[in-house]
C-alpha cells in the first residue's frame, strides 16, 4: 500500500467514534497496559514502605544491598535514612527510567524491528516484570523488566496513534484525548482491583492482577493489527530505501521541542506526585473517611481517574463547543491554561494542610477532592495536548525518536518527584505543597512567554514547510 493510499484510507475510516477503526483497538490495548502499569504503580510505594524495605523482606531481595549502595551515593542519602525516603528514591529512578527508555524503543523501532514487533516485545516483558514482583527475591529484576518493557511499548503505540491521521487532519488531537480517556479507564480500574487486593489480600495478589492486565492489553493489540498502517521502512535496512530527509526548519522545530523539555517537567510535578509523597502523605495525613466509610489509600488514584476521564471528555466537548464561536487555542495555549489551573490543584493541598495543622487534625478528605478536580481539568489540557504537539510537529524522518524524546520530561519529572519526596518528613506539610506550587507557576510563566515569542515554530505551516522561510 502506498503512502498515499494509506493516507486515503485513512481519511474514510472513521468507524471507531468517528476516527479509524485501528485506534479503537490502540485505544483499549493501552487501556489494559496502563492498567498493569498503575495496578503496579499504585501499590509500590506503599508496598514497599509498609512491608519489602522492612525485615526481614528486605533481606531476600537479590542484590539489594549493592543497590542500597548505588543509589544513596547517588541521592546523597545518609546511612540512616528512613524507609519513605529510600522508598522515594527508588520510585523517582524506577519511574523516570520507564520514561527515559522510549527513546531506546523508538530507535530500536526506527532502526531494526520495526514499531509492531517492537510492542509486542514490550508487552512480554512488561508482563514478565509484574509476575516477577510477586516475589521479594526478584524485585530488582521485576523494576528491569517493566523499565525495558515499557520503553519498548510505550512510545511506539503512540506513535501509531499519530500515524492513523494524514497531515492537516484534525483529528488528530481529538485522538490523543480518546487514547488518554483509555489510558484512564485503565487507571480508574487498576486501584480497585489490583490495589484493593494488594491492601487487603496480599500485594503479591495486586501485581499478579497487573500481569493477567498486561497479557490481555498484548491480545487486543494482536486482534486490531492488521487495521494498522504498514510501519515505516526501516532505516539501515539497504541503502536503496527511501526515508524522509531533515530540512533546516525541522532542526529549528526540534530544537524548540526539546528546549520545553524542562518547562514541560516544572508543569507535571504536581500530577507525578500523586504516586509517589502524595499517597503516602494521605495514609497518615488524610481523614479518608468517604460519605461515612474508610477507603484504601490507594481508591484516591481511582478518584483522580474518574475526575480525570470526566474532564478529559468534558474539555473535548468544550473545546468544539468554544471553537464555534471563538478560536481555540493552540497547543500551547492549552498548556498555558493546564499549567496555571495546576497550580491552583496543589495550592488546595497546601491550604488543607494548613487548616489541619492549625486545629490539630487529619486533613479533610474534600481538599484532596477539590486537588483533583483541579488537577484534572489541568491534565486534560497538558499530558494529551502535549503529546499531540510532539507527534505533529516531529519530522518524519525521526517520529519514533522525537517521541521518544518528549518522554524526558517525565524521566526528569519523576526522577524531580522522588528526589522532592525525600522532603516531606522534612518540613511542614503546607510547605512541601507549597514548593510543588511555585514550580508549577514557573512553568505557567514560560509558556506564556513561548506562546508570544516562538509559537510560529510549531504551527502547522512551519512543520509542513508551507510557511518555512525561502533559505530553509
Amino acid at each position: 500500500m502506498t503512502a498515499t493510499t494509506a493516507a486515503a484510507t485513512r481519511d474514510g475510516d472513521r468507524a471507531f467514534l468517528g476516527h479509524p477503526k485501528a485506534l479503537g483497538f490502540l485505544s483499549f490495548s493501552e487501556a489494559w497496559e496502563r492498567f498493569s502499569y498503575y495496578g503496579m504503580q499504585a501499590l509500590l510505594v506503599l508496598y514497599m514502605t509498609k512491608t519489602l524495605l522492612l525485615s526481614p523482606h528486605v533481606e531476600q531481595i537479590a542484590g539489594f544491598e549493592g543497590f542500597r549502595a548505588v543509589i544513596g551515593a547517588i541521592y546523597r542519602l545518609p546511612g540512616d535514612a528512613s524507609t519513605q525516603q529510600v522508598a522515594s528514591t527508588i520510585f523517582g529512578l524506577y519511574t523516570s527510567l520507564v520514561y527515559f527508555t522510549p527513546i531506546f524503543g523508538g530507535l530500536l523501532a526506527d532502526r531494526l524491528l520495526g514499531r509492531t514487533r517492537t510492542i509486542v516485545i514490550g508487552a512480554l516483558l512488561m508482563a514478565a516484570g509484574h509476575f516477577l514482583m510477586a516475589f521479594d527475591v526478584s524485585f530488582l529484576l521485576a523494576l528491569l523488566c517493566l523499565v525495558l518493557g515499557t520503553g519498548c511499548f510505550k512510545g511506539n503505540i503512540a506513535g501509531q496513534v499519530g500515524s492513523l491521521y494524514a497531515e492537516g487532519d484534525n483529528r488528530r488531537a481529538d485522538a490523543f484525548q480518546i487514547f488518554y480517556l483509555g489510558i484512564n479507564a485503565g487507571v480508574i480500574a487498576a486501584p480497585l482491583i489490583a490495589g484493593t487486593l494488594g491492601e487487603t489480600v496480599g500485594w503479591h495478589y495486586g501485581f499478579g492482577a497487573a500481569g493477567v492486565g498486561m497479557l490481555i492489553a498484548l491480545v487486543i493489540y494482536l486482534a486490531g493489527r492488521r487495521h494498522l498502517p504498514p510501519d515505516p521502512p526501516l532505516r539501515g535496512r539497504g541503502a536503496d530505501v527511501a526515508r524522509p530527509k531533515m530540512r533546516p526548519h525541522e532542526w529549528r522545530t526540534v530544537g524548540l521541542l526539546v528546549l520545553l523539555l524542562p518547562v514541560l517537567t516544572a508543569s507535571v510535578l504536581c500530577n507525578q506526585q500523586i504516586f509517589n509523597a502524595y499517597l503516602v502523605w494521605a495514609d497518615t495525613g488524610v481523614d479518608l473517611t468517604f460519605f461515612g466509610r474508610k477507603v484504601p489509600t490507594t481508591w484516591l488514584i481511582t478518584l483522580d481517574s474518574v475526575v480525570s476521564v470526566s474532564f478529559l471528555a468534558i474539555m473535548v466537548v468544550f473545546w468544539r463547543l468554544w471553537a464555534r464561536r471563538f478560536k481555540e487555542p493552540d497547543e500551547i495555549g492549552k498548556l498555558t491554561i493546564g499549567a496555571f489551573v495546576s497550580v491552583l490543584g496543589v495550592l488546595c493541598l497546601a491550604a488543607g494542610s494548613a487548616q489541619a495543622a492549625a486545629a490539630g487534625t487529619q486533613v479533610s478528605i474534600w481538599w484532596c477532592v477539590a486537588f483533583h478536580v483541579l488537577n484534572s481539568i489541568a491534565f486534560a489540557n497538558m499530558l494529551p495536548v502535549s503529546l499531540a504537539l510532539y507527534a505533529r510537529a516531529a519530522p518524519a524522518a525521526i517520529t519514533g525518536f522525537v517521541i521518544g524524546i518528549y518522554y524526558l520530561h517525565l524521566v526528569a519529572g519523576n526522577q524531580t518527584v522522588g528526589i522532592l519526596g525525600t522532603l516531606l518528613e522534612k518540613m511542614p506539610a503546607t510547605q512541601f505543597w507549597l514548593m510543588h506550587a511555585a514550580i508549577a507557576a514557573g512553568a505557567t510563566v514560560v509558556f506564556l512567554v513561548v506562546g508570544r515569542f516562538f509559537a510560529t515554530l510549531l504551527s502547522h505551516e512551519n512543520v509542513t514547510g508551507q510557511g518555512a522561510p525561502a533559505h530553509a
